[in-house]
């Protein structure tokens, strides 16, 4: 099994750009929905966690 790369924030913010636009053209089935709103739970939670590291680090650099 082939080791899955890990995404990077631009990544993550492109994938969730394209499910913002599938959902507002209302072109996804009830089926399809379902999953798309749950990965784009996924993504948001991962640049969020992504940007408060970043922050974080960005006020720690900043102490020393």
């Amino acid at each position: 099994m082939a080791k899955k790369k890990s995404q990077s924030y631009k990544e993550a913010y492109e994938e969730l750009q394209k499910i913002s636009v599938q959902l507002e053209s209302g072109e996804a089935d009830i089926d399809e929905l379902a999953t798309l709103v749950n990965r784009a739970k996924e993504l948001v939670k991962y640049c969020q966690d992504k940007l408060r590291m970043t922050e974080e680090s960005l006020k720690e650099e900043k102490e020393q």
